[in-house]
This record gives C-alpha cells, structure tokens and sequence, in this order.
C-alpha cells in the first residue's frame, strides 16, 4: 500500500465554454508532489499551465477531476496556497514593510502577538534581503525588489505549497539570475513545497527536483516528467559544464521542440 502523497492532481480536467462553444483546456492531469519538492510545469504558451496553477490555487474549480492537499479537497482559496505572479500585485500606498504585515495580520492576527508579527515581517524581509528598503513603497525600489516582496509576502504566510505563476518572466536576466539563486536558497533553508510555472528551460532545470512537461492545448495534459538528479546546494558557474545538467536540459529541449513543437500557423 503506497502513502498518501502530499500534494496530488487527480483525473483533473478543465474545460472553458462560452455560450454554445466549450473549450477543453486540460485533460486526465495526474501529479504526485511530496512534501519539500520543487516542480516546474513547462510547456508553450495555451497549454493550461496557469490554468492548472489556478485550479491548485483554489481561483478556478475543475471541470472534472480533484486536487488533494494532505488529503483534503481543495475547493477555494486559503493561506496554505500562496500564490507569487509575474506582475508583484503590490499595493502603492503601502511600504514594503506594510506589504508583508497587511498578509501577516490577516493570517495571524489571532494567533500572534503584535511584537511577534512585527518580528515575523522582519524575518521574511530578510530572508529575501529586503529588510534595508522596509520604509520604501514599491515605486521606490527596482522591479527585482518588488518581486522580493512579493516572495516574501507569500512566504510569509507559511503556505503549504508556494506557488509562482513565472515569477522572474519580467526581469532582466541578470537580475532573473540572482532572484534564482535567492529561491534556491530559501528553498534549502525552508525546505518548503514549490510549484512553478516558466518557459525558460534553464530555469526549470537550475531549480527543480522533477520538470513537468506539459503537451500542447487544446485538451493538454502532462507528457513527461523529468527527475533533475543534481546534487544541492547548486551553482551555476559549475553546473554549465555538468554533463547531467546538460543531459536534463536536452531532454526537456528534445520534448518542446522536437516532439511537441507548436504547428506552425497557416498562413
């Protein structure tokens, strides 16, 4: 008898209709995830990757199938599913620090003392380094840093599952690549349940314990799903020359461009 898995996507099937036309999404999606992996879902654009996120995020109810969080139905939306967007949804008018304590008080407000929220602010702006810019509100501080704020609001309402819908898409890469690392590191120290959506190849394979592989829509579902066997803590400087990194990243190539290349349009 096997255990029960931590996260698991069972038959999920998503289907969007507008008056008598209905469009199948997603078809017959079935995913495990244990407790402390990183997964990436990767595919080209239509594919129902965000479309899945939102179904796990509780702001889309399947057509069919279920999602189960430690066994128990997922119907709605909660604070033990925080979402992270390409765009940061910061609020203007708030600091830094009272982006995370808007979060923090609605998730605590009964359960922690004002001292101990306070503190609890402090420790998620520090852990993306971000406990310098508290005072700034977010048209003060780069587009690298927002997106700091925005992980660390999320985080700082200790999910079970961290989700991030491509969270670096809008940054340069130099600052997408310094972000990375930031997660890779948060990922260690926490050892919290990730499930992230890109289109960057790399980026899949740099961070990820499995890749998921997404067929292309309508009526997409998973392809394949790649185990990344990288050893952590992991550094990219070493890993361009790493012959297993190379392989992983072959392969999710081989599978987007070879067998699940986008028909090209009529012209």
């Amino acid at each position: 008898m096997t255990s029960q898995p931590y996260l698991k996507f069972e038959q999920v099937g998503m289907s969007f209709r507008r008056g008598q036309m209905a469009t199948e999404v997603l078809r017959d999606v079935n995913l495990r995830i244990e407790q402390g992996e990183f997964v990436s879902l990767i595919g080209h654009s239509g594919c129902g990757k965000s479309t899945l996120l939102n179904i796990l995020g509780g702001l889309l109810k399947s057509t069919s199938g279920e999602v189960f969080l430690e066994g128990k139905v997922v119907d709605d939306p909660g604070p033990d599913r925080a979402i992270v967007f390409q765009n940061h949804s910061l609020l203007p008018w708030l600091t830094v620090y009272g982006n995370i304590a808007i979060a923090v008080d609605k998730v605590f407000g009964s359960s922690k003392s004002r001292a101990e929220r306070h503190d609890w602010v402090m420790h998620n702006l520090e852990l993306v380094q971000m406990a310098q810019a508290k005072d700034k509100r977010p048209h003060e501080v780069s587009g690298g840093m927002k997106q700091r704020v925005g992980i660390a609001r999320a985080l700082a309402m200790q999910p079970k599952v961290l989700l991030m819908d491509e969270p670096f898409g809008a940054l340069d890469a130099l600052t997408r690549a310094h972000l990375q690392d930031s997660v890779m590191e948060i990922h260690a120290r926490l050892g919290n349940t990730v499930m992230m959506i890109t289109h960057d190849v790399d980026e899949a394979v740099l961070l990820s314990d499995r890749v998921v592989m997404m067929t292309n829509g309508p009526a997409a579902t998973i392809g394949e799903i790649l185990t990344v066997d990288l050893p952590r803590p992991r550094r990219r400087l070493e890993l361009a020359t790493d012959a297993e990194y190379a392989s992983c990243r072959a392969a999710v190539l081989e599978f987007l461009y070879a067998r699940h290349r986008v028909p090209a349009r009529a012209a």
